[in-house]
């Protein structure tokens, strides 16, 4: 069973990095996995679609939160965004880069927005980023690390939620662990996340890259970021914005929050009511690809966790590992980027490792912070790199609105390079030392 999670994963990888639709990609890596575990073709689709549901939720909000987005740029309240970071970032790639990074980390913990607010902000920078001869990969590189090492290091926002998720899973299997050394054990992995943001910032992408030549016209982007004051409609959809984000907060809930936002901009007669179906539409276009592949994704993983892979893998690699305490922590990391790299979402790894890691971490000495260190790190690795990751969905919406940005090699590969790598590296080390 083991070698159904490493070639289903291989199928994936490869077909995504010879350019091949996500999507497909994924769908080939689960009828990979599921004819490998010996079902029938059918059985196989039969079991994706029953998996897709894992993700229903998330899905629908991401849709509706491209349509609420589409209604905010239709106010041109961004065009004042753009036009002050004109004037205060032009000729400035690496504080540029840097404050996208700063923005973005502000979307886990204090204003717990997670992507919602990549395809408001960037799709109207794009024609500044062509001038500036800004490379989008150090763009993509600035808004992953916001999107994920907040929540890794920071107990707050989703950092709370991510921090809950290894505490419940080790308490679950027996090991006790508190939220403040769960936020304490995963602060050294996370530091790894700082040297691979300001290794592309200040090396990699210092440079810049010339910009592709222009396609065709996009809606957001290609709006005029003229001398535009601020008036009514702005005062309108900014309370429509906090009304959105204070809704989400008090249910915890995506789709609420977006819900009310976009009804507001129609009650407040921001956007007219007879520009719904393009608002709609627009917002489908933007993030109805991100939306698809979180249902493919999930169903994924719902073959590789329905037809024990993921066990089989853990537990054959556990086989041959002996009691050696580093070589334990490397293999298990492994077994992690894996398995998150197929799945896609660290917060939904988390628990099936969980349950496997901390029988053969406690076999093996490991204390629980060490522990935690493991899950959190393995959860969360292959998140940045995957072709699956909302990490990575969220800006390659936002810096593909005009078509010159492509997901796996402009926002994938340079991720996983910059941040996967070291967060390994330091998960060992935390996993070593605590």
């Amino acid at each position: 069973m083991m070698w159904v999670v490493i070639f289903s994963v291989l199928v994936m990888t490869v077909l995504s990095l010879l350019r091949v639709n996500v999507i497909i990609a994924i769908i080939a890596a689960a009828l990979t996995a599921g004819l490998l575990a010996g079902l029938s073709p059918v059985e196989a689709v039969e079991m994706l679609v029953a998996g897709m549901g894992g993700q229903s939720s998330t899905a629908l909000s991401y849709v509706l939160l491209g349509a609420f987005a589409v209604a905010i740029s239709y106010t041109g309240i961004t065009n004042l965004l753009v036009n002050y970071l004109i004037k205060m970032l032009t000729g400035k790639k690496t504080i540029m880069l840097l404050a996208i990074a700063g923005i973005a980390s502000l979307s886990q913990n204090v204003v717990p927005v997670h992507i919602a607010f990549i395809p408001i902000l960037i799709p109207p920078l794009l024609k500044l980023f062509d001038q500036m001869k800004v490379d989008r990969r150090g763009v993509a590189a600035a808004l992953t690390f916001g999107l994920k090492a907040p929540y890794i290091m920071i107990p707050a926002g989703y950092g709370i939620l991510f921090h809950q998720t290894i505490v419940n899973g080790m308490v679950n299997n027996g090991a006790d662990l508190t939220m403040n050394e769960a936020a304490l054990a995963m602060l050294i992995p996370g530091s790894g996340m700082i040297i691979g943001l300001l290794v592309a910032v200040f090396i990699t992408y210092r440079k810049g890259k010339e910009p592709i030549p222009a396609g065709e016209e996009f809606t957001i982007a290609s709006q005029e970021s003229g001398n535009i004051s601020f008036n009514k409609q702005h005062a309108l959809t900014l309370a429509a914005i906090i009304a959105a984000l204070v809704a989400q907060i008090y249910t915890d809930n995506l789709i609420i929050g977006a819900l009310t936002g976009l009804v507001l901009m129609f009650l407040f007669f921001v956007v007219p009511f007879n520009k719904g179906d393009n608002v709609i539409s627009e917002g489908v276009a933007m993030m109805g690809t991100i939306a698809f592949v979180m249902l493919v994704a999930s169903g994924f993983g719902h073959i590789l966790q329905e037809t024990g892979s993921v066990t089989g893998l853990v537990e054959v690699s556990s086989a041959l590992l002996g009691d050696n305490q580093a070589v334990v922590a490397f293999v298990l990391l492994l077994v992690g980027l894996v398995v998150t790299m197929g799945i896609g979402s660290s917060f939904g790894t988390v628990p099936i490792l969980a349950a496997l890691y901390v029988p053969i971490c406690v076999a093996a000495g490991f204390s629980p912070m060490a522990t935690a260190a493991l899950i959190g790190t393995a959860g969360a690795l292959g998140d940045a790199g995957s072709p699956a990751s909302d990490s990575t969905l969220g800006p390659t919406a936002g810096l593909n609105a005009d078509g010159k940005h492509n997901h796996i090699w402009d926002t994938c590969v340079p991720t996983f390079i910059h941040y996967n790598i070291p967060l390994f590296i330091f998960g060992w080390i935390a996993a070593v030392i605590l």
